[in-house]
This record gives structure tokens, C-alpha cells and sequence, in this order.
């Protein structure tokens, strides 16, 4: 069935960020001693708040000083700053919503201001989506609360049920099952088995959303 609205995540479904920005927290991380590798970030780190992070961290043995966040929130400004790609397809699939009508919104544990400094430097995208951005970090209930999206539905005027959640994390997979809406797992390799567990329907392309969505 066609939905009325199409909720998405940002980092990894709009935006290409995911590679730098755990590049930036493998490397932070090691800088303050605590060493984990990629393969553990994506098993268990994908998808958490830095906060969320700096509080795993700590209660692994971590010595992360108190003002570590906000330290590395500018880190990760910075580097995103430098230059975020969207993800290939992605405008393809927000051209079709437009021509279906079909409205969409974001919903992302990521800041605002994270929002801004990736989804801007596309200002095709950018146009589109700035007056429907949600982040779970002002709402104060981050993913996998199913909180942030029951709020982005809200903002479009559409029942849950209506809704189709797009993600590429197991909180964010869970956070959109839990809302009661249909969730699509957006699974790069190593992933779908994740996504599966948490109720999504994975697919692994860009260019299969449409055809999902009933387009």
C-alpha cells in the first residue's frame, strides 16, 4: 500500500556522513585510550546519540573527561563541514514523492545543527526538507524511543499507520516498529540481518525504494 507519508533518517539514508563521522569517533575515542575497532561500531555503536555513546564508553573503562560531547560535536562539525555526499538515489526517490504527492519529513538522533551542515550543502534537498527536521536530541527521547516519529508524523498531519519509516540502524529500525508504523531497513553489507531483527523490511538500494513505497 501507497503511504501518505515517508518518515526518514538522516545520517546513512539522505546523507553519506556515516564513514567520517566514526572515523572521527574511532580515532576520538582512541585519543582518550579506550581502542574499538569498525567492525564492533557497526555491531553495537551505529545509531546512538554521542551521549549515548560517551555513557557506553564510560561504563566500558573509558576516561572520557566531562565536556567530551560538546568536544566532539565540534570535531564532527568540522569534518562534515569539509564535504557530505547525499546518498545515490536519494533525490530520485524524493522527486517521485513530490510527483505522487506524497509528503515526507526527517527524524534523526543527530543535532539540528548536524542537520544543517549536511543537508545544506544540497540545496536541491535542502529546499525541501528544512521545515521538517526532528531530532531526538531536542526532543530529549532519541531512537529507539519510538517518540521522535510518532512527532514527525504528527508535523505532517498523517496517522502512524500511514506512515513508512526509512533506516539504516537497529534502534532506528526499532524506534519505527515501536510507533506503529511500517519500517524499511536501508542495509549496506554486514546489516540486513540487524535491520531483519528488528522488524524491517531490508532492501539495498536506493533505486528499490520506490518500487517499496508502491511508486
Amino acid at each position: 500500500m501507497t503511504p501518505k507519508a515517508v518518515l526518514f533518517d538522516c545520517d546513512g539514508v539522505l546523507v553519506d556522513s556515516e564513514p567520517n563521522g566514526l572515523e572521527i569517533l574511532q580515532r576520538d575515542l582512541a585519543g582518550h585510550g579506550f581502542e574499538i575497532t569498525m567492525d564492533e561500531i557497526h555491531a553495537g555503536w551505529v545509531g546512538m546519540t554521542i551521549r549515548g555513546v560517551a555513557d557506553k564508553a564510560r561504563g566500558l573503562g573509558a576516561a572520557l573527561p566531562p565536556d567530551w560531547v560538546d568536544r566532539h560535536y565540534e570535531l564532527l562539525y568540522a569534518r562534515l563541514t569539509e564535504g557530505t555526499p547525499l546518498i545515490p538515489g536519494i533525490e530520485a526517490v524524493l522527486d517521485r514523492l513530490d510527483a505522487a504527492g506524497i509528503s515526507y519529513a526527517v527524524g534523526s538522533n543527530g543535532t539540528l545543527r548536524k542537520m544543517e551542515i549536511t543537508l545544506s550543502q544540497h540545496p536541491g534537498v535542502w529546499s525541501r526538507l528544512k521545515g521538517h527536521l526532528h531530532s531526538g536530541q531536542d526532543l530529549a527521547r532519541p531512537k529507539p524511543d519510538p517518540a521522535l516519529y510518532l512527532q514527525a508524523a504528527a508535523g505532517l498531519g498523517v496517522a502512524p499507520g500511514d506512515c513508512v519509516v526509512v533506516e539504516d540502524s537497529a534502534p532506528g529500525c526499532r524506534a519505527g516498529v515501536a510507533a506503529g508504523m511500517r519500517t524499511l531497513g536501508f542495509a549496506s553489507a554486514g546489516t540486513g540481518a540487524r535491520l531483519e531483527a528488528e522488524g524491517a523490511e531490508v532492501f539495498r538500494s536506493m533505486a528499490e525504494l520506490p518500487a517499496r513505497l508502491g511508486l
